[in-house]
C-alpha cells in the first residue's frame, strides 16, 4: 500500500477549502458556471480510494467519474495534496460523535472503537501519513471530543494530547492486521489453519525445541486458537487503557499532593 501525506498543501489554500462551509466555497478561476462543487470532487475521490485504494486516485480519475475535463478539476482543487487533506477530514465527520458517558474505560473505549470503524470503511486511511494533521471543521471537533474524555483528570496538557495519540496510534496496527487478513482470505483458498496444517512437518523439522523453547511453547497455544484481529484488537485496547488508568490515577494523585502542600 503505497504513502501519502496529509498537510503537505499550499496552508492557505487548504484552510479555506476546508472551512469552506464557513468561508464560502471557492469560485472557479475562469470559465463557464461550474457543473460540479468541491463536495462532489472530494466525494468522488473518496469513492475512487474506497474501491480501489489511495493509489488509484487521480485527478483524471475524478473528472471521469463527473463527466470534466482532467484540467478543470484543478478549478475545484489546487491539487492531490490539497485533496488528500479534505478527503481526510470529509470521512472525520461522517458518522456524529456519540455523548461520551461511564468512566473513563468507558470513553475510550468509544473512542477507539469508533477510530476502528472508520478504518474498516476506508482502508486507505492507514495509507495516509497524518503528522500534520488537516486542521479542517471535522478533523477539529474530532480531536476536541477526545480531549474532552480525558479533561479534568490531571494530566498536563501536553500529557493530554498524549494520551490520545497513543490511543488512536495503537487502533492502527489491528485494524491494518485485521484488514490484511481480509485480503489474504478473499485472495486465497487455503485458511490459516490449513495454511498451518501444510507446514507442520516441516516447521517440526527446523524448528529446534532445544534453542527456541519458548516460542514453541508459545507457538503451540497459539496455534491452537483460530486468530482473531478483532479479539487481537480488543484485547491491545483493554491494555493500553490499563496504563491510562493507571498513569491518570498517578496525575491526580501527584496534582492532590501539590495542592495540599
Amino acid at each position: 500500500m503505497s504513502t501519502e501525506s496529509a498537510g503537505r498543501g499550499e496552508p492557505d489554500r487548504t484552510l479555506r477549502l476546508l472551512w469552506r462551509g464557513r468561508l464560502g466555497e471557492p469560485l472557479g478561476s475562469r470559465g463557464p458556471k461550474q457543473r460540479s462543487s468541491v463536495d462532489d470532487v472530494v466525494e468522488s475521490a473518496i469513492q475512487i480510494a474506497d474501491d480501489e485504494g489511495i493509489e488509484a486516485l487521480s485527478m483524471r480519475r475524478i473528472a471521469d467519474r463527473l463527466g470534466l475535463k482532467p484540467m478543470s478539476v484543478y478549478t475545484y482543487v489546487p491539487g492531490k495534496a490539497e485533496l488528500i487533506d479534505l478527503m481526510v477530514d470529509q470521512v472525520a465527520g461522517e458518522v456524529a460523535l456519540p455523548v461520551l458517558q461511564g468512566g473513563l474505560r468507558e470513553r475510550l473505549t468509544v473512542i477507539a472503537r469508533l477510530q476502528w470503524d472508520e478504518y474498516l470503511r476506508h482502508p486507505w486511511l492507514l495509507a495516509i501519513d497524518t503528522s500534520r494533521p488537516p486542521l479542517g471543521p471535522n478533523v477539529s471537533d474530532h480531536w476536541e471530543w477526545c480531549l474532552d474524555a480525558i479533561d479534568g483528570l490531571g494530566l498536563a496538557d501536553l500529557d493530554m494530547d498524549r494520551v490520545i495519540t497513543l490511543l488512536l496510534g495503537f487502533v492502527s496496527g489491528p485494524a491494518r492486521a485485521h484488514l490484511d487478513a481480509q485480503r489474504h482470505r478473499r485472495s486465497s483458498a487455503e485458511s490459516d489453519i490449513e495454511w498451518w496444517e501444510r507446514n507442520a512437518p516441516l516447521l517440526e523439522q527446523i524448528m529446534d525445541p532445544s534453542r527456541y523453547p519458548i516460542s514453541g511453547r508459545v507457538g503451540q497455544a497459539a496455534g491452537e486458537v483460530l486468530a482473531d484481529p478483532l479479539e487481537a484488537f480488543t484485547f491491545g485496547l483493554a491494555r493500553v487503557i490499563d496504563g491510562i488508568e493507571d498513569y491518570a490515577a498517578s496525575a491526580s494523585a501527584s496534582a492532590s499532593r501539590a495542592v495540599i502542600a
